[in-house]
């Protein structure tokens, strides 16, 4: 997923609709889920879409004469994509100083997530081992 988890404003907003929505949809039913939280024009949605499935983060399927769109990614999956970019910023000290600064203000709800999964991801190396 390199380059896709960085999306612009409208994009990420696109994003949040495609997921809501469940299934795979056209540019209406983009917009009009849109229209409740923004103005924006049809052609817009409609470039945004076609943009999204270019990048390679929505799929586009053809439905006759129009296409419908799906996420190629989950939440989750963009959401880590994010996380392995910024710390692909850094190196070594800084990298290990990155990591103890978000774990240090992270909620008590993240820090008891981020240890969970932590377990999750060592009692799996050691099944597989």
């Amino acid at each position: 997923m390199p380059g896709r988890a960085r999306l612009g404003e409208l994009e990420r907003a696109v994003m949040e609709q495609l997921w809501a929505l469940g299934a795979p949809a056209t540019v209406r039913q983009v917009h009009e889920a849109l229209a409740g939280s923004r103005d924006v024009a049809y052609t817009t949605v409609m470039t945004v879409l076609d943009r999204l499935a270019r990048k390679g983060s929505a799929e586009q399927i053809r439905d006759g004469r129009a296409y419908r769109y799906r996420p190629a990614f989950s939440r989750d999956e963009l959401t880590a994509e994010l996380m392995h970019e910024a710390l692909d910023t850094v190196d070594g000290t800084d990298r290990t100083a990155a990591l103890l600064r978000f774990v240090g203000s992270a909620s008590e709800d993240d820090a008891r997530a981020l240890r969970e999964a932590l377990e999750a991801v060592e009692r799996s190396a050691r099944d597989s081992a």
